[in-house]
């Protein structure tokens, strides 16, 4: 009798509770099963190419030999060797698969010596450090090295399809990268927008997603409890106001957000003094505002996290990492950018989001914060860890394409013409 006497609202709105109540049992269940392998019933298999030392030890020792000169900045202000240390997964990840197997943590992934034992093949590559810290008649380094890799029989073999390059700073290896597009790319973003990828180069079907290095200090279980009492500043932004490409949000987002009551907006400085305003201002702060940058991403949305600073993230076409391990509504509020530049409605929107429900997305992201967190050795569920589990999950898709297109014919279809490359969009079921 009662089903009989609900509203017709109340009836439509059921199977959105039910889809709700599903999800919210499938996470569950994800959450509990976290630290099985994924994609796999055995750790992944790692063949790390032994390149020559100029493209690996002379160039991480050509980092380390001029760390101190920081007044060389790039176009948009930022310290080089502080931009090379925000794109540093490639440093992070060789140095973990190089440590002696007895004193890894991480047991998701183990190196292998022989080349038929790989599920996948490491290239230790230092991309970043050599677009940033090289002169240009030396980049023919980049051309020497993308050679000796395509010439490996395990490349020709594949066509380099179970092949993992690290890429992570969008500028990094650009002039290069469509010798290598088949390869599984570990990238900042996806940016689909057209600026920084040319189409068909990254895709979420081939590539990885990696968090930057945080900027600011983690802030640790003590200094979460000691800073919950003094986040009075509802709404923190500290960087550039005026950005390229995706990032005019960030212009907008100034005019409508300047005088709303309990907002801080600022135009960032560089080096420590801007490091720590940065790290203070979100330390005090409930929610951090994460605008698109020049790409989808920024360094800014892992300082929010490891700060205990809700993102606020105004990005229409941002791809975080590890999402399909990871849950980010949990953390995180997700804003499109035309709701967001109308006067008064993003300010109005947090104000709305219940204490309750504040207390419990801080809850998550003091969870959070160590799949961010970079280390040597790497840890149990730290980016390095969930990268490989990322590329393990990849491996049957990839294999399919191994083998079809080594028997593929004349007058064949070269390439699957499908296209898994979604924009982002903001769902109706939260």
């Amino acid at each position: 009798m009662q089903d009989m006497e609900r509203t017709q609202d109340e009836k439509s709105m059921l199977p959105i509770q039910k889809i709700k109540d599903l999800d919210s049992a499938i996470a569950e269940g994800e959450s509990l099963d976290l630290l099985r392998v994924w994609g796999l019933n055995r750790p992944l298999r790692v063949y790390v190419y032994e390149m020559p030392r100029k493209f690996t030890y002379d160039l991480l020792r050509l980092f380390l030999d001029t760390y101190e000169e920081t007044s060389n900045l790039t176009s948009n202000g930022s310290p080089v060797h502080r931009l090379i240390e925000q794109h540093s997964v490639d440093y992070w990840l060789w140095a973990d698969l190089l440590a002696p197997e007895s004193e890894r943590l991480v047991k998701t992934v183990v190196r292998v010596f022989e080349q038929a034992e790989a599920d996948v093949f490491y290239i230790p590559f230092f991309t970043t450090i050599s677009f940033f810290l090289l002169e240009k008649p030396q980049r023919s380094l980049l051309y020497r090295a993308l050679d000796w890799v395509t010439r490996q029989p395990a490349w020709q073999r594949s066509g380099g399809r179970d092949h993992v390059l690290p890429v992570h700073h969008p500028w990094s290896f650009k002039s290069h990268r469509r010798f290598m597009k088949r390869a599984i790319w570990l990238l900042p973003d996806l940016d689909s927008t057209g600026n920084w990828y040319k189409p068909g180069e990254v895709s979420l079907e081939k590539d990885v997603v990696l968090p930057y290095v945080p900027n600011v200090e983690v802030c640790n279980d003590q200094c979460l409890v000691r800073q919950a009492t003094i986040r009075e500043t509802l709404l923190f932004f500290r960087g550039r106001l005026k950005r390229n490409a995706g990032g005019k949000v960030r212009s907008k987002l100034t005019v409508v957000l300047k005088d709303e009551p309990g907002v801080v907006m600022v135009e960032g400085s560089t080096g420590e003094a801007g490091r720590i305003a940065a790290q203070s201002g979100m330390r005090s702060s409930v929610f951090c505002l994460n605008p698109a940058g020049d790409t989808p991403s920024s360094a800014r949305l892992f300082d929010a996290v490891v700060s205990g600073c809700i993102p606020v993230i105004v990005s229409d076409e941002l791809e975080p990492p590890f999402e399909g391990i990871l849950d980010y509504r949990k953390i995180a509020i997700f804003v499109s950018s035309a709701q967001a530049v109308q006067p008064g409605w993003l300010v109005k929107h947090l104000q709305s989001i219940s204490s309750t429900q504040v207390k419990e997305m801080q809850f998550q992201l003091a969870k959070f914060s160590k799949h961010f967190e970079y280390a040597f050795p790497a840890q149990p569920l730290g980016p390095e860890d969930l990268c490989w589990r990322m590329i393990a999950g990849k491996v049957v898709l990839m294999k399919l394409h191994i083998r079809r297109s080594q028997r593929v014919v004349e007058g064949s279809r070269d390439v699957c013409t499908c296209d898994c490359r979604n924009g982002n969009r903001t769902s109706s079921v939260h």
